[in-house]
């Protein structure tokens, strides 16, 4: 798998992968307005220089924050090695925690970052028609028909405890 930093690839590249997936590299969540595009990362490329996966982070204090994951293969480790690069950064910033936000409707990433030692730590209701008025474009309905209303704050700690 080959791993990189956002930082080795063209802005372009990484902005149009953001248009691609996300309608624009703006998002839009409880902790702030981020443009995907300008924030570290590490994006997992094919043979081919095709990005697969893709991981942005923040890291604040000692907090790190995971602002958006995608892996388009599933099942694949795109994801969990995204975020194992993740982890050590946290880790090698002196981070006692890392967090990350995501909407009601995702049933899949809550079941990922749950198996990955994150847990459920606030529910901020009714954040994304929040969000909707910076980023009209938020669709209404998610992922099986579900209204697209909550965002979910998961927290997983650094002490090495978390499995």
């Amino acid at each position: 798998m080959n791993i990189v930093s956002l930082e080795e690839l063209p802005k372009e590249k990484v902005t149009d992968f953001f248009h691609e997936h996300w309608g624009s590299s703006e998002m839009v969540i409880s902790s702030g307005v981020y443009d995907c595009a300008a924030l570290d990362g590490f994006a997992v490329l094919n043979e081919a220089g095709v990005i697969k996966g893709l991981i942005t982070y923040v890291v604040k204090g000692e907090e790190c924050e995971i602002i958006s994951l995608d892996s388009l293969e599933e099942k694949k480790g795109i994801g969990t090695s995204l975020m194992k690069e993740v982890e050590n950064v946290a880790a090698e910033n002196g981070c006692t925690r890392i967090t990350l936000i995501t909407t009601n409707d995702n049933l899949l990433a809550l079941k990922f970052y749950q198996k990955r030692g994150f847990r459920i730590s606030t529910i901020h209701r009714d954040a994304v028609e929040k969000a909707r008025r910076v980023k009209p474009k938020i669709p209404l309905i998610g992922h099986d028909g579900i209204p697209i209303r909550d965002e979910i704050e998961l927290e997983k700690g650094m002490t090495g405890d978390e499995k």
